[in-house]
């Protein structure tokens, strides 16, 4: 049996907007209710680089980011259930929840007030291992490639969870827009879903990529015409970009009770006229992550449909280049960084 570490060895921000360092830490008794993860493979998402910049104005230094993590258990508390040790899981955004309140007790454990971010007081996944609540740690399923699947702990259920919750269904039409980190995962998620996928991208360049990923339709997300060409159209608009656009235009694309549906950060206020949600009963909606069980179905919903992100690879002591990468905008469309700590 493997037991809890007294060490863990992992890449650390010092201070905002500093190249990360190598840093060993401490992490203490291992908790009744908690696993230790060898982290194998950790993906790098756009909210690690907010985080590690402190753009958000919640960072503690130094911080251990990666909340993408996909590795095996090595040690467990005496009160885990379901788990075993050498089991490959993956651990998200969320780490614990308390399991008692009306979220949790209710099934939507990612909505607890007291919820605990894998990477927010606590550190994360760029590390040889990291440590969470049992039941944050969903098994990784036969047919989800462990080299692919991180980003699905973080972006994939992201853009899979509103497709449970507002009833998305085979012959829904939907629209994504942005065709990047999360956008490319929705749109994957939604032609194996058997909708009407249509891609809103503000890049010409992206309109074959968006149709190779499986979008029927593609619409310049800068082109207010192009939009108003498909009024009426669309059941449930996502929102995966994080700039501000012509939200009259593109509510006037949904039809009768469609949705605008936000899981991007758009920073500016999103002006909305009543009237254009009142004749049509529409609505505008958000959503962070999702919970231990939606998980669970995105990766059976993965494993049947042989699904994963597009994502380039960099080993975890390459992870300064691979941030640049991402702060350039280069990245196609997700990175994953490989533990390869030496003895």
């Amino acid at each position: 049996m493997t037991t809890a570490t007294s060490k863990i060895r992992a890449w650390a921000a010092t201070a905002a907007k500093q190249k990360l360092e190598r840093y060993d830490y401490d992490p203490g008794p291992l908790g009744d209710e908690e696993v230790e993860v060898a982290v194998e493979y950790c993906g790098l998402c756009h909210s690690d680089l907010s985080m590690i910049e402190n753009e958000w104005g919640m960072s503690a230094y130094p911080l251990v980011a990666g909340h993408e993590v996909v590795g095996r258990i090595v040690a467990a508390g005496a009160a885990v259930k379901g788990l075993s040790l050498g089991e490959q899981v993956g651990v998200g955004w969320t780490s614990a929840s308390c399991m008692h309140c009306t979220p949790c007790i209710g099934g939507d454990q990612h909505l607890c007030s007291t919820a605990k971010a894998t990477i927010v007081g606590r550190h994360g996944g760029f590390a040889d291992r990291v440590r969470a609540h049992w039941a944050w740690a969903i098994p990784l399923p036969k047919g989800v490639p462990p080299e692919t699947a991180g980003p699905l702990f973080c972006g994939g259920i992201t853009v899979f969870s509103p497709l449970l919750v507002y009833g998305i269904t085979p012959t829904s039409h939907v629209g994504v827009v942005g065709i990047g980190g999360l956008g490319h995962m929705a749109v994957r998620f939604l032609k194996a879903w058997g909708c009407e996928v249509t891609a809103f991208t503000s890049s010409p360049s992206k309109h074959d990529e968006a149709r190779a990923l499986g979008a029927h339709h593609v619409v310049s997300s800068r082109d207010s015409k192009e939009i108003a060409a498909i009024a009426g159209s669309l059941d449930l608009v996502l929102v995966t970009a994080n700039v501000a656009l012509d939200w009259d235009a593109i509510i006037a694309a949904l039809g009768p009770k469609g949705g605008l549906h936000f899981v991007g950060a758009v920073l500016e206020p999103i002006p909305v006229q009543a009237f254009s949600l009142i004749m049509g009963q529409k609505s505008i909606s958000g959503s962070p992550t999702g919970s231990p069980g939606s998980i669970a179905k995105m990766l059976e919903f993965c494993a049947r449909h042989g699904i994963a992100p597009q994502v380039e690879q960099f080993p975890m002591s390459r992870v300064n280049d691979a941030l640049a990468h991402l702060h350039a905008g280069k990245a196609r469309y997700r990175i994953v960084l490989k533990a390869d700590f030496s003895a």
